[in-house]
């Protein structure tokens, strides 16, 4: 997968270097052009290592004879204290590089690690876990890679690949039947989502033919009521994803439902960047 992402992650690291050299690193031009050195990299707490595609992109961009030694696989669990990988170059290339790869390594290692918390959440449910569009700008496909390393799966990319008609298209629209035919004489091949807020609303979605439909805020006991019904008569029956208002105490008995599915915003907007160090080694 990440063979695709290829072009992103030169573009992503092309800009963030841009962003914090500049004209040139000052600082880093203090230490003797020659100096060579080996740092390490330690992760302080309990995490999900996510990013090295883009850590490693950022010291081949600065300077393509900088070794990297990864001592840790990429979606590896590791523990506090724990080296991550090892490297030897120049010493000015290194600390200039140092900011703009561990931004990344958090970053990504964040989205990582609490995307598998929240797929541990509903093991055992057979539920899908699904990220948003809910994304940091300019890193949305290395946050949606990052989801998937931690446990986790992606729902569409972007605004051109599946509809996602909601409360204001349909209105625009005239109507759930009105949109959903729209949409599929627009572009037939696409998967076809609609957000609804009450089992009525449900229930005139799957009958226009939706692909997927989104409950929001649904109660427990509507999700249950949801599911059964979709279970009825030969309408071919639509995916269903549980959307809004979730939370870590609630997400157990949502996936207890037999919802196919469960959307929550929090896996890369809410994401904390995992403590990360670097040190010079003394030889």
């Amino acid at each position: 997968m990440i063979t695709e992402l290829k072009d992103t992650v030169q573009i992503n690291v092309r800009q963030a270097l841009q962003e914090d050299i500049g004209s040139g690193d000052i600082t880093a031009n203090l230490i003797p052009s020659a100096q060579q050195e080996q740092a390490g990299i330690i992760c302080r707490e309990q995490a999900i290592i996510c990013g090295r595609p883009w850590f490693d992109e950022v010291f081949r961009q600065i300077d393509p004879l900088i070794k990297l030694e990864w001592l840790v696989k990429e979606g590896e669990h590791v523990q506090p204290g724990q080296e991550l990988v090892r490297l030897q170059g120049t010493a000015r290339h290194l600390l200039t590089g140092e900011r703009c790869a561990m931004n990344f390594l958090q970053t990504l290692s964040g989205t990582a690690t609490r995307s598998r918390h929240f797929a541990n959440l509903v093991a055992g449910h057979g539920v899908k876990i699904l990220d948003t569009r809910k994304t940091l700008p300019g890193l949305r496909l290395a946050q949606k890679y990052a989801v998937r390393t931690g446990g986790c799966h992606n729902h569409r990319i972007g605004l051109y690949d599946a509809f996602l008609i909601k409360e204001n298209h349909i209105a625009a629209c005239g109507g759930i039947h009105e949109a959903v035919a729209k949409a599929r004489q627009t572009a037939p091949g696409k998967v076809i989502e609609i957000e609804v807020e009450t089992i009525e609303e449900f229930l005139a979605a799957r009958a226009a033919g939706a692909d997927t439909i989104m409950l929001d805020n649904f109660s427990v006991e509507l999700l249950k009521e949801a599911v059964q019904l979709n279970k009825k008569d030969g309408v071919p029956r639509p995916l269903l994803e549980a959307s809004g208002g979730i939370s870590e105490t609630t997400l157990p008995l949502i996936a207890a439902t037999g919802i196919d599915c469960i959307s929550i915003g929090a896996l890369t907007k809410d994401c904390k960047a995992v403590d990360l160090s670097m040190r010079l080694i003394e030889t």
